[in-house]
Order: C-alpha cells, then structure tokens, then sequence
C-alpha cells in the first residue's frame, strides 16, 4: 500500500473498411488468399507512389470521438513518423502528431472516470513472421523473417488516455468497454488473437501521498488479451516496487509480456517523440471539416451500451446487473430490444421475462423470433386452473397443520409465509398462479 499504480493505455484498433489507409487495395488481411496479395506500389513503398487519405475511415474516427465525449479538431493533419523496421518499407509511418481527430474525451469505468488524451489515425505496418525454414531442400532448417505486405497500411485508429488509470482490474474494465463502444459502431472488429486490436500500457509507481507525475514509465507493448493485460500491470507493479524501495528509479524502457511465464521481458529503451524526427506529409493535404459535419455524424450514432442499460431500467424496471449482461453485442441489444417491446405489448413481465433468458430456464437464440421466444416463456410459466373450494380448503389444512409458522408470520417474522406457500403448492400437486395463492393465504392469516 505504499505505491499507488500510474497507468495510461494506448490502444489500436484496425478499422474495417472495405479498402485500406491510402490505396485502393482491399482490406482483408486476415482473408487473402496468400501472402502479399492485396498490395500496390502504395502499401508495399514504392518510391514516387502517392497515398490518397480513405473518406470513411476519418469518418468513422471521429465518430469514435463523438462516442467518447471528445473535442474534434476541425482543422486536422497526416504526419510522417520515421523509423527503420523491415514491416515498414517506406521507412516512414503516416500518422498523426501535434492535431489529431479527436481529443479530451472520457470513458466511465465503475472504478472511475479515464480521460482520452486523443484519438488519431495511422496506417498500419506490414507482419513479420519468424520460420525454421529447409531454404536449400537439403532438409537442414534455417531460421527466416518472411513478411507479409497484406496488412501494410490497413487504417488503424489509435486511443491514447491519460494517466488515470489506478487499477489492473480498472484498465481491463476500461479496454473491454472500449472494445464494445467499436462493435456497437460496426467500425472494428477487435479481433484480438488476430492482432486487430492491440493493447500497449504505460506503468509507473508513485508513493500514495504524492500527486505528479512519476519521472519515468514502462512501456508493456502489443498485448492482445486483457486478461494478459490485467497480468502484466500485477507483475510490473511487484517489479517496480522493490527498485523504488532501494530508491532506484526503473529504466524507462519497453517491455513485453511472456504470458507462459507471466512476466514480462525488456525490449529496447523507450523513445522520446524527437526520435521520430515528425513532420507534415507533403503528399497528403490537410483535412477541414465543418461543424456542420461533426452534428450530422453525431446524430448517426447508435445508442450506447450505458445509454441504453440506463433507458430499460427506467423504462422496463430491469436490474443494473442483468441490463448490463445483455448488451454484450449490439446484436444481442437490438434483440433484446424488439423482446422488450413486444413483450410490454403482450403485458408480459420484462423482469420475469430476463430471469428466465439468462438463468437458461428457457432456451434462445438471436436468430429466433421474438414472438416464438414469448410463446416459449408462456407456456413454461402457464398455471392449471384451480379450484376455489379445493384452494381454500388446502390453505386451511396447511394453516391448521402449521400453527407455529402461522403465528411467527402474525409476529412480524414474514420469511416463513415462503415455507407455508410451498407447503400449499405441494399439497395441490399442480402448476397454480403463485399470486393467486399467496393473496388467498393472505387472506386467511394476516
């Protein structure tokens, strides 16, 4: 309890339009047929090729923004991050430096609010892959780098927050919720075991009673679980602590997460933003939007997973824990939905209704028909006709027959009426409405 966690995430995500960042090709690195298929002289570097920004990935960037509570740039540029790596042949990124999209927003965690510094827009790198490969057929392996241009320049959006992050149980609720907002906008899959969404954790220490900033961070890269994630905060935290204790301050540097051994490993030492030597791209003009645009894309937004949880509650009575369960995909939100609605329409109970979806008491798919899914639930909750007179007489048998309970009841301690009710159903032997029952043992003891 002496260090408190200082954590900021960045986040990518490859977004799904049908073409790539800056060419025509398509956008399908997971899909094509063999390796370097989908590729021009744009995406695999060619000197003299001219990129051409893709409409509907700015779009949908800002509407990410939109959905995050961000301010947009109306005046925004492309800029060229250089470095030298074999999956980036231009040796140069398009990305976004000093005016990106999107900036100052926020996402709610139930542990806290978690700032977004900014949201802008890149072009992914093409993939690296490490093989033992018998290169000369004389069966001795040899060990290769291949690389596939399949995936060089796919648009990639990037979420930066802040450093609010306090918890390893908060950055994973914070990534989840994020990865959800994306599917609810159809703008990214997030696949994640296929790197279409990448988590990268910036973690530092600071005793409890200090406020700033920590002098230094480590940086834990290309996490593609959020469970990993949660394990690598846990164990930078437990590595960093006794450093701090020695009064040593921990290298900045980058780190990544072996999940086998559930530690992570140094990388290479942390660069500054000078490093990428940035500066406007030449080939790419500015983007101006007017406000007029940010309203209409604003308007187009689905309702969000809280918004929505927050209308059934009120709307429906619903419980918080259980709204929160069926908003998993927007998929299974609109089914929910359209079962609401006709459900209110049928003077079916919403609560009673969810109860029986969730605990499997009736089976369902999304794909059914919501009137078939009704027609389920009332006939596994239909009750016998009963007799008055036959009624009346168990109530009586039961009562006379539990005295004890009968007078615990008229003294304040109404947890037996449950027994006495159950007694009732069982002596009638038959499906009877429970209200029907409980209003008429009421009736007699109260």
């Amino acid at each position: 309890m002496k260090y408190e966690l200082v954590c900021g995430l960045e986040t990518h995500a490859e977004l799904r339009t049908k073409s790539k960042m800056f060419c025509s090709c398509k956008n399908d690195p997971f899909g094509a047929p063999a390796p370097n298929t989908h590729t021009c002289p744009v995406c695999l570097g060619m000197p003299g090729a001219l990129p051409v920004a893709n409409r509907q990935a700015i779009e949908w960037t800002i509407k990410l923004g939109l959905a995050l509570h961000c301010k947009i740039n109306l005046f925004s540029k492309f800029d060229r991050k250089n470095y030298f790596y074999p999956d980036l042949a231009k040796g140069y990124q398009i990305s976004q430096y000093d005016i990106p999209f999107c900036y100052d927003g926020y996402l709610e965690t139930s542990e806290g609010r978690v700032g977004i510094h900014r949201i802008h827009l890149e072009e992914d790198t093409a993939k690296l892959s490490h093989q033992d490969i018998d290169l000369e057929g004389n069966g001795k392996l040899q060990k290769v780098s291949l690389i596939d241009f399949n995936r060089s320049s796919v648009p990639l959006v990037e979420i930066v927050t802040e450093a609010d992050i306090k918890t390893p149980t908060q950055a994973k609720e914070y990534g989840q919720k994020l990865r959800q907002i994306m599917r609810y906008l159809e703008i990214a899959d997030c696949d994640m075991e296929k790197g279409g969404m990448r988590l990268e954790a910036n973690i530092s220490l600071r005793q409890v009673s200090e406020t700033g900033l920590p002098n230094y961070k480590v940086e834990c890269k290309n996490i593609n679980s959020f469970r990993f994630l949660e394990q690598a905060i846990n164990f930078e935290m437990q590595r960093q602590a006794p450093m701090l204790d020695a009064g040593q301050t921990p290298v900045q540097e980058t780190r990544g997460y072996n999940p086998e051994t559930g530690k992570t490993f140094s990388q290479r030492s942390k660069e500054d933003a000078q490093d990428y030597r940035y500066f406007p791209d030449p080939d790419l003009p500015p983007i101006e939007l007017t406000a007029e645009q940010i309203e209409s894309w604003r308007e187009e937004l689905p309702e969000l997973p809280e918004e929505k949880t927050a209308r059934w509650q009120q709307k429906y009575q619903l419980k918080s824990d259980l709204t929160a369960r069926l908003v998993e995909s927007r998929a299974q939100a609109d089914f929910f939905e359209s079962l609401f609605e006709a459900a209110a329409k049928a003077q079916i109970d919403p609560q009673k209704l969810v109860n029986s979806l969730v605990n499997k008491k009736i089976a369902y798919e999304l794909s059914d028909k919501v009137a078939d899914v009704l027609a389920r639930f009332q006939a596994a909750n239909q009750s016998d006709s009963v007799d008055e007179e036959l009624l009346s007489s168990v109530i009586e048998q039961v009562v006379a027959a539990n005295a004890d309970a009968v007078q615990k009841y008229r003294s304040g301690k109404t947890a037996v009426l449950g027994f006495l009710l159950g007694q009732i159903m069982r002596e009638l032997g038959k499906k009877v409405d429970p209200n029907l029952v409980r209003k008429k043992l009421l009736e007699k003891i109260a």
